[in-house]
């Protein structure tokens, strides 16, 4: 049986058991009925989303989050993808993180090293402890939505796929059995 690529997508998400926020648009190919009309993020914004990405993944031996663009990816997907529930979330979990690292660090998260952005986040992560008001579920939701978005983002990126990720032309010969020493880099399909 054939499978085009929206029923490949469809059990790609099943498999991850569907749990990336965008998901259902994603499935069924439909832009979300209601979003937030005229949502548009700012260079300024799209620098800030290129540096939490960079502190998800670093620039080491290999080209960093930053280095793909990032930013404009989350934007996109924050905009085609999202509901409006979640676009308000994710938002608001931006201002939260900026606000936050402004009242505990007493310096704008874009005046710090990538180092200290990836400590914050950590620190976020593991404790949920801020030194404003906020709830909890909202700042696992806000920190889920980044680094999902990342993630998928780097890894469908150009370089993600080439210098990250080993990467074969398809269509290409068929090899069915391919020697992999534990430790080598993971193919990208």
């Amino acid at each position: 049986m054939a499978m085009n690529r929206r029923d490949a997508i469809k059990s790609v998400a099943l498999l991850m058991g569907g749990t990336m926020v965008g998901a259902n648009a994603i499935l069924s190919g439909c832009t979300p009925e209601e979003q937030i009309v005229g949502l548009e993020f700012s260079p300024k914004e799209i620098a800030f989303l290129d540096e939490i990405g960079e502190a998800i993944i670093p620039t080491t031996d290999t080209p960093g989050a930053k280095a793909t663009k990032i930013g404009e990816f989350i934007q996109m997907m924050v905009k085609d993808t999202y509901n409006a529930e979640q676009q308000n979330t994710f938002v608001e979990g931006l201002n939260f993180i900026r606000k936050d690292f402004e009242a505990s660090k007493g310096k704008d998260f874009m005046d710090v090293t990538v180092e200290q952005r990836t400590a914050y986040l950590n620190e976020l992560q593991s404790s949920g402890k801020t030194t404003i008001a906020a709830d909890p579920a909202i700042i696992g939701m806000i920190l889920g939505m980044l680094k999902d978005l990342t993630v998928l983002g780097y890894f469908t990126s150009e370089i993600g796929a080439t210098q990250q990720l080993r990467y074969f032309e398809v269509p290409g010969r068929y090899d069915p059995c391919i020697d992999y020493t534990p430790g080598e880099r993971a193919y990208a399909i």
